[in-house]
C-alpha cells in the first residue's frame, strides 16, 4: 500500500470526528494566515513611522500588534487540544479495533505469531500512528499555508526576487524524498523489533521460576540487552537520516538567502526598493525557514507513522476465523460422529491425523490414548472448529459442524485443559465468564460446591469476591482447574472435552478434582485425552491413537485382553509408577 493510500486510510478513521477536526483546521488556517501579518507590518511601520512620520501608524501599530497575537494564542490553543482530542480518539478507536480482530482470528495464526509481537503492535506501533494522522497535518497544513502566505507577499513585493528564490525548491524536494524512503524502512524495523524485544520481556516475566531455578538471569540479560541493542541502533539510523535533511534544507535556503540579499541591496541602490519593503522582503524569507525547516523535520514522525500504520492495518485486515455456518440449533444431544478426517498443520501436507472414523453416542465417555504427538490434542481441537479438517467431516446429532454458526456450536461444547485459564478478576466472575456473566450468586455457589471448590474458596478473605491475579497465580493447580470445572458446571454444555485435565496435579488434589469431574461429566457426552491411563479405566470405550491413526478401540479390559499397543503403554506406565 503506498503512503498516500495509507494517509486516507488514517484519516477515514478521523471521519467520525469530522467537527472537532474542522474546528482544529480553523484555529491553524487563522494561525497561518496571521503569519504573513507580521512582515507585512514591517513596510508600512518602516516607512510610515520612521520616513514618513505617520501619527496614526504610530499610535495604531502597537494596537494592532496585540491583538493579532491575542488571535494566534486563542487560535493556536483551539487546534492543539482538538488535535489532541482526535488523536486520542484514533488510538482508541485502532486499539478497539485491532483486540476486536485478535478475538475473532483463528488458531492457526497464534501458532504462527509470537504473542510480544501482538502485544507490541497494540502498545507501540498505534500510538506512532496518531503523529502521522493529526500533528504531521497539522505542521504540513499550517506551514504550508504560512509558506504560500509568504511567498505571496514576497511575490507582491519583488516577483523577480522571489522567482530566483524558489529555483531551488526542486533540490530540496529531491533531499526530502531521498530522506523519507530510508525514514519508512528504518520505521518498519524498529516496529519489528519492538515486537521482538516484547517478546523476551514477556517470556522472562512469564518464566520467571524457570530463569531463577536454572540460573537463567545472565543468559536473560544477555537476550535483553542484544534486542535493546538492536532497537537502539535501527533508532539511531532513524535520527541520522532525520539529522540530516534539516541542515541540509537549511543550507539550500542560506544559500538562496545569500544570493537574495545581495541582489536586493544591489536593487536598493538602484531606488527600485524601499526601505520597508527591502527588510519585509528579508524578514518575510527569513520566516520562510522555520515552516521549511518543520515542514522537512517533520517527514521523520510522518515516515515512522505511516509505517506503524502498515503494521496495524495489517492486522485489522487479517482473515478472521471462517464462520461458513448457517444453522443455529438449541441444545445439542451430544452425537458425535467423525467420518474420513484428516487433517494436516503445515504447508508440507504432512498429516497430523488420517483416516479417523468415529461415532460417540450421546452420553457416552470416550478416552483417546496414545504417545505424545499421536494426534490426540489435534482432534479434541477440531471438534469446535478450532482448525478446519483438510478432509472428512465431523457431524454433531447428525449435522455437519461445517454447517453450524460458530458461536451455536461452541455453545454446546466445554473444554476443561491441564493449561487453565483465568483472568484477573474475581472467583465469581471468573466462574461465571463470558455469556454466563448473567448467572446469579446462587448459581455460582451450585457450580462451585459440585465442583469440590466451595470450600476453598469460602477461606479466602473476600470469598467469591477474591482476585484471583494473573492466570490464578494466588491459587494452586488444583484450586484452578477446579475453578474451571465450576465454570464448566455453569456453562452446562451437552459436549465435554477434558484434555489431560489431572496431569499436573498431586494426588490429594486429583482426588477432589476427580470427584469434580465425575460430577461433570454425568449425563454428557465426554471425550477425554488422558496421559494417566489409570484415570480412565471406567470410560465406556477408549480410542488409541498412533502416528495420526486409530489402532485400537475397546473398553478397559478388552484392550488388556488383547494385548496390545494400550496393553504396552499401561504396562510401561505402570512400571515407571512402580518405580518412582
Amino acid at each position: 500500500m503506498s503512503g498516500t493510500e495509507l494517509y486516507l486510510r488514517l484519516l477515514r478513521h478521523v471521519r467520525p470526528y469530522w467537527r472537532t477536526f474542522a474546528a482544529a483546521i480553523l484555529g491553524i488556517v487563522v494561525v497561518a494566515a496571521t503569519e504573513p501579518a507580521l512582515p507585512a507590518l514591517l513596510k508600512p511601520l518602516l516607512d510610515g513611522v520612521f520616513v514618513n512620520k505617520d501619527e496614526a501608524v504610530i499610535r495604531w501599530t502597537p494596537v494592532f500588534i496585540i491583538g493579532l497575537f491575542v488571535i494566534r494564542g486563542l487560535a493556536e490553543y483551539v487546534a492543539q487540544f482538538a488535535l489532541s482530542w482526535v488523536g486520542n480518539r484514533l488510538v482508541m478507536d485502532l486499539r478497539a479495533q485491532m483486540f476486536r480482530k485478535l478475538l475473532t482470528l483463528p488458531a492457526r495464526f497464534y501458532d504462527d505469531q509470537p504473542s510480544g509481537t501482538l502485544i507490541s503492535k497494540l502498545t507501540y506501533d498505534v500510538t506512532q500512528v496518531t503523529t502521522a494522522a493529526t500533528s504531521v497535518l497539522t505542521v504540513v497544513f499550517k506551514d504550508a499555508l504560512v509558506i504560500l502566505g509568504l511567498l505571496g507577499w514576497m511575490l507582491w513585493l519583488n516577483w523577480k526576487l522571489t522567482l530566483l528564490s524558489l529555483a531551488l525548491m526542486p533540490l530540496i524536494v529531491l533531499v526530502v524524498r531521498v530522506i523519507s524512503i530510508r525514514l519508512r524502512n528504518s520505521s518498519r524495523e524498529v516496529q519489528r523489533q519492538m515486537g521482538e524485544m516484547t517478546q523476551v520481556v514477556q517470556e522472562a516475566i512469564e518464566g520467571h521460576r524457570v530463569v531463577k531455578l536454572f540460573g537463567g538471569q545472565d543468559y536473560e540479560q544477555q537476550r535483553f540487552d542484544e534486542q535493546a541493542n538492536r532497537v537502539r541502533r535501527q533508532l539511531m539510523k532513524q535520527a541520522a537520516a532525520a539529522a540530516a535533511s534539516v541542515p541540509v534544507v537549511q543550507f539550500l535556503a542560506a544559500l538562496a538567502l545569500a544570493t537574495i540579499v545581495y541582489l536586493a541591496t544591489r536593487q536598493s541602490n538602484a531606488d527600485q526598493i524601499t526601505v520597508g519593503g527591502f527588510v519585509s522582503f528579508i524578514a518575510a524569507m527569513l520566516m520562510l525557514t522555520a515552516p521549511l525547516k518543520r515542514v522537512t523535520s517533520v517527514n521523520e514522525p510522518l515516515q515512522r507513522g505511516l509505517a506503524a500504520a502498515e503494521s496495524v492495518f495489517a492486522l485489522i485486515d487479517e482473515a478472521g476465523e471462517t464462520d461458513s455456518g448457517t444453522r443455529a440449533p438449541g441444545r445439542a444431544r451430544g452425537d458425535i460422529r467423525i467420518e474420513g478426517l484428516r487433517f494436516a498443520y503445515g504447508a508440507d501436507g504432512r498429516a497430523a491425523l488420517d483416516h479417523i472414523d468415529l461415532a460417540i453416542a450421546p452420553g457416552e465417555t470416550v478416552a483417546l490414548v496414545g504417545a505424545s504427538g499421536s494426534g490426540k490434542t489435534t482432534l479434541a481441537n477440531l471438534v469446535p472448529r478450532f482448525y478446519a479438517p483438510s478432509a472428512g467431516r465431523i457431524l454433531l446429532d447428525g449435522e455437519d459442524v461445517a454447517s453450524l454458526k460458530l458461536s451455536a456450536l461452541r455453545a454446546n461444547i466445554v473444554l476443561v485443559s491441564q493449561d487453565v485459564v483465568l483472568f484477573n478478576d474475581t472467583v465469581a466472575a471468573n466462574i461465571a465468564y463470558g455469556a454466563m456473566k448473567g448467572a446469579t450468586r446462587a448459581q455460582i455457589e451450585s457450580a462451585a460446591r459440585a465442583a469440590h471448590a466451595l470450600e476453598f474458596i469460602e477461606r479466602m478473605p473476600q470469598g467469591f469476591d477474591t482476585l484471583v491475579g494473573e492466570n490464578g497465580v494466588r491459587l494452586s493447580g488444583g484450586q484452578r482447574q477446579r475453578l474451571a470445572i465450576a465454570r464448566a458446571l455453569l456453562k452446562d454444555a451437552p459436549v465435554l472435552i477434558l484434555d489431560e485435565a489431572t496431569s499436573a496435579l498431586d494426588t490429594e488434589s486429583e482426588r477432589h478434582v476427580q470427584a469434580a469431574l465425575e460430577a461433570l461429566m454425568r449425563g454428557r457426552t465426554t471425550l477425554v485425552i488422558a496421559h494417566r491411563l489409570s484415570t480412565i479405566e471406567k470410560a465406556h470405550r477408549i480410542v488409541v491413537l498412533d502416528g495420526g491413526c486409530i489402532v485400537e478401540a475397546g473398553t478397559h479390559v478388552e484392550l488388556l485382553a488383547r494385548g496390545g499397543k494400550y496393553a504396552q503403554l499401561y504396562r510401561n506406565q505402570f512400571q515407571q509408577a512402580g518405580e518412582g
